[in-house]
């Protein structure tokens, strides 16, 4: 199985991590050159050997944002690894074809419906903007929701500095209604917001909330209940703008104009456009990547919840706490 191709080779890491980044992927994530080299091998002779992945990328900024993603667990990185590839292959839209070039992505994007500022927080964290409320529900669906979510989380992943200091998320629900609840089912929902939480390797650090509709406190509360309580004590949520620039808690600076910074949003979104179209050919390259699919349950490539395990005990099980959400969707979680 060493004489197949991958969709990236093994390279020799050279750190290119600034000093006080370092510190804090040693402080954090319990990274050091040795705990890095030791786990890089690791990870490439596993792939190596494992039947289930027919291909994948094998150079060593991929494969640590997993491992960075789960501290440096190797056995954590692996199996978050091997659930990405499956859900790429078999989930659908939020995981493969992540083209920006598509004309809904590119008028998503000129809308200002997700970006990321360009000026790092003072922790050196990139913040995310989402505008849901420009998401015309009579012209997209949620299969283009799903696309663009995948398009901004994969370039930003391809920046180390992202990978270790994480990110900050702002969200306006402005213009958010009732009618928002027909894009996904629950068990949709369910299914997104768990397998984005336990694959996606993102540092989730902050998120920021305002203007959310009396209409949607059912629809947020739901999906409360769904992120685990790190997670959720990371979430903030505020009437409006002033209430949110007055917590302290943002950066006033970081955001577009239109939410008290200096930089208009419009010349934020032109400079995102040229990092999505720069990580382009990266993006489109991970279609390569496969998992032979008869490995592995139904369950599992369909992205069911019940097939997360999470020190053998399935997400969603009354013996997870941190999984399990009470009432009436119990059920709906682990179908």
């Amino acid at each position: 199985m060493s004489d197949r191709e991958w969709v990236t080779e093994a390279d020799e890491y050279v750190c290119q991590l600034s000093a006080e980044t370092q510190a804090i992927a040693k402080e954090e994530l319990r990274e050091d050159e040795n705990s890095r080299r030791t786990a890089l091998a690791s990870m490439r002779e596993w792939i190596k050997q494992n039947p289930k992945i027919r291909n994948c990328r094998m150079d060593s900024s991929f494969l640590l944002r997993f491992l960075r993603f789960k501290k440096f667990h190797v056995t954590l990185a692996q199996e978050a690894l091997e659930r990405y590839v499956l859900l790429r292959q078999t989930f659908g839209v939020a995981f493969n074809c992540l083209d920006i070039t598509i004309p809904m992505m590119q008028e998503l994007t000129n809308l200002g419906y997700m970006f990321a500022c360009p000026k790092r927080d003072s922790k050196g964290r990139r913040v995310i903007v989402t505008r849901p409320g420009v998401f015309d529900l009579d012209k997209f669906m949620n299969g283009d929701m799903c696309r663009i979510h995948g398009i901004v989380y994969e370039t930003l992943m391809e920046d180390e500095e992202n990978q270790v200091r994480g990110f900050v998320h702002f969200a306006d629900g402005q213009g958010v209604g009732f009618a928002y609840l027909t894009l996904f089912t629950i068990k949709e929902a369910v299914r997104i917001v768990k397998n984005g939480e336990r694959t996606l390797p993102m540092r989730h650090k902050e998120i920021h909330g305002i203007h959310v509709h009396p209409s949607m406190k059912f629809a947020l509360d739901f999906g409360m209940s769904l992120i685990s309580e790190k997670i959720k004590s990371r979430v903030k949520l505020y009437s409006n703008l002033q209430e949110a620039l007055d917590s302290g808690h943002i950066e006033r600076d970081i955001l577009p104009k239109e939410y008290g910074g200096t930089m208009p949003m419009s010349e934020m979104i032109e400079l995102w456009k040229v990092e999505l179209h720069k990580c382009h050919p990266i993006l489109m390259s991970h279609d390569k990547m496969a998992v032979n699919e008869e490995l592995f349950s139904a369950k599992a490539k369909e992205g069911a919840v019940s097939a997360l395990k999470r020190n053998g005990v399935s997400c969603g099980s009354e013996g997870d706490s941190l999984c399990g959400i009470t009432g009436n969707f119990r059920r709906l979680e682990v179908d």
